[in-house]
């Protein structure tokens, strides 16, 4: 099985989208056993979340979860991040990934959809439908922005990073106003594919281990607010 797995890896995103089905049988239970007073988190989300092309404990979630066991702050964080997703297989699985346990949800989706050019009311529908299955079960939301490229338009891109600022007025979820901005906390230009070439990975996508660093140190504060409202 190890084996297997590391040639569909090795395959790149056609193989991994291939393997969802298996992926997602790797990755149940969400959660393992933790202690009952643990905020529990779902991180539902695509590669960026899953941890695609890194090391075991480099990925997002392991890096976020470390920063938050580091401030002590009695949180867990449920890796449901399947590489290659775009927000319509979000959509799909939320109520799966929430399962019973979770306290909260954090939704790092759409970075797919934008590379496809898929249309940005259909993203904002079925990020809408992931918010709605939130609010159901009561539980609040950190919805992670993503930005799209000049590439599309003007048009694309001002629908495309505008539906995140809606849907989380909406819907009163925690707005984090892009996944990459630990990389431009540290002085890196999103627009330079030059000045972010240290922090990401060969295929200029995805984060390497210390950009995903920064991404989390970045992001950390904004999911202490969301377990803050776990919480209450």
């Amino acid at each position: 099985m190890r084996n297997f797995l590391k040639r569909a890896t090795q395959g790149g995103y056609g193989a991994l989208r291939a393997l969802r089905n298996l992926t997602i049988a790797l990755i149940l239970p969400v959660f393992p056993v933790f202690a009952e007073e643990a905020v529990k988190i779902v991180a539902l989300g695509d590669s960026l979340t899953a941890g695609y092309g890194l090391n075991e404990g480099e990925g997002l979630v392991p890096q976020l979860q470390a920063w938050l066991d580091a401030q002590g702050a009695g949180v867990v964080i449920g890796n449901a991040g399947v590489s290659g997703d775009t927000t319509a297989g979000g959509l799909s699985r939320v109520d799966w990934a929430l399962g019973d346990g979770a306290d909260a949800l954090m939704v790092t989706l759409g970075g797919n959809d934008m590379l496809r050019g898929i249309p940005a009311a259909e993203v904002r529908a079925n990020l809408d439908g992931i918010l709605r299955a939130a609010r159901g079960r009561d539980l609040p939301v950190l919805l992670v922005a993503m930005k799209a490229p000049a590439n599309w338009g003007p048009d694309y891109k001002r629908d495309f990073d505008a539906l995140y600022v809606e849907l989380a007025e909406e819907y009163d979820a925690l707005l984090y106003d892009g996944f990459f901005q630990g990389l431009t906390a540290a002085g890196a230009d999103p627009s330079d594919p030059a000045a972010l070439a240290r922090w990401m990975q060969g295929d200029g996508i995805h984060p390497n281990a210390e950009g995903v660093k920064l991404i989390a140190e970045a992001l950390g504060p904004a999911v202490l607010e969301l377990a803050a409202r776990a919480r209450q």
